[in-house]
């Protein structure tokens, strides 16, 4: 289970500052609720996906 940072404190930082593990867990959230999801959260969701990308891909044990 998740136990990091909660999105309230996570949205002040750049996603470059997350750790893996929260992008990991963040995106497999919006993933989750991405139907119900308005512009904001959408754009969230693509900014958690590019950093993502930017870093190689979420590994295995994530």
């Amino acid at each position: 289970m998740y136990s990091g940072r909660d999105m309230t404190e996570l949205s002040m930082m750049s996603k470059a500052d997350w750790n893996d593990s929260e992008l990991a867990y963040f995106h497999h959230s919006f993933q989750q609720i991405m139907p119900y999801l308005n512009s904001e959260g959408q754009s969230i969701h693509r900014e958690i996906i590019e950093e993502i990308e930017n870093r190689g891909g979420i590994k295995g044990d994530q």
